[in-house]
């Protein structure tokens, strides 16, 4: 049986993750590592209750190395599922050393560490289809790195680390690109979210741009699967995108969801000015682990859209005085 670690596991895509694995893998442990204390149930989801296989530890990755290793020691993790990142664009414009400090430099940190550990069978890191910028067409892992932003180039530095390490050291790694996920749980300041919760709550929509840039939106179910499927089954080394066929713009998105909740998109949203670092389409070519692992989404756009009103409507009294936009932390 395995103990699986996810870094980054009190966020929506960790928690979606801990869920699955308790559900389908038959684990060991797993065992969730976040820096903040678990959040309520509107995005903890109820994650590991009455289930004695799931344990989460607060801990700061980027500040509190030393005691993140010591977990890893006591808990000798099979494989390691890294989320830890910083990711919301614009603000990496203005904070990019802590982008870098996150993303990069607590990454080398931590595999520096577990490059001796013989306990390591596997270190699974989520990267990002940001670093391939802007395109035309959907793109294969070996499409050149293309960042427009300090957060994408964060997170292709630490794509090109792990590759190193491995190629020399024989580091187990494997990386995932998944296009833009969303999930029930996902903090209010994402599109999906907070379409939604102003449109349970009568508020205006800030669409960045009218909305023209064109994403390609998994469900973290989705991206869940895709993730065991690779710590069971993937060779080592090997690198893998991740997301649906077709991309849609924002607009688009936005109008789903307003047609599905019954309010009339003029009146959810107001067009304002798009925000800086906007890469017009991510298209993401999901051959290679379609053809070796045997993924497809399986949850389309509508039904995931409808996840998360269901989602939004539950949760509504806990969620709606909430703060919508980011907050930076520490």
């Amino acid at each position: 049986m395995t103990t699986y670690l996810i870094t980054g596991g009190n966020g929506v895509f960790g928690v979606h993750t801990a869920l699955h694995l308790l559900a389908e893998a038959d684990p060991e442990k797993v065992i969730c590592v976040g820096r903040n204390f678990e959040r309520p149930e509107p995005f903890s989801l109820g994650l590991g209750k009455n289930d004695s296989r799931y344990e989460y530890a607060q801990i700061h990755i980027t500040y509190e190395m030393d005691r993140f290793c010591e977990l890893l020691e006591e808990k000798q993790p099979d494989v390691i599922i890294n989320f830890a990142a910083l990711s919301e664009v614009p603000t990496s414009f203005k904070r990019a050393w802590r982008y870098y400090d996150t993303n990069v430099t607590a990454l080398a940190k931590m595999t520096e560490f577990l490059c001796s550990k013989k306990f390591l069978k596997r270190f699974i890191h989520i990267g990002s289809s940001e670093i391939y910028g802007a395109v035309s067409e959907p793109v294969t892992e070996t499409a050149p790195f293309i960042p427009s932003s300090p957060y994408a180039a964060s997170k292709a530095a630490g794509d090109m680390h792990i590759i190193s390490i491995a190629n020399v050291l024989g580091f187990p790694m494997n990386i995932l690109r998944p296009s833009n996920c969303y999930g029930p749980g996902q903090l209010l300041y994402r599109i999906l979210p907070r379409s939604v919760l102003c449109g349970l709550t009568n508020r205006k929509l800030p669409l960045q741009g009218g909305g023209k840039a064109e994403k390609s939106y998994m469900h973290a179910k989705d991206l869940a699967r895709g993730i065991q499927l690779v710590a069971e089954k993937a060779p080592d080394g090997e690198i893998y995108n991740l997301g649906p066929e077709q991309p849609v713009s924002i607009r688009t998105l936005v109008e789903m969801t307003a047609q599905r909740m019954d309010v009339a998109f003029d009146d959810l949203c107001d067009i304002v000015e798009d925000r800086p670092g906007q890469d017009m389409r991510y298209w993401l070519d999901s051959t290679k682990i379609t053809n070796e692992l045997g993924w497809a989404p399986t949850i389309d756009l509508e039904e995931g859209i409808d996840s998360m009103i269901e989602w939004g409507r539950k949760y509504l009294p806990q969620i709606q005085e909430l703060p919508d936009f980011f907050q930076f932390q520490a």
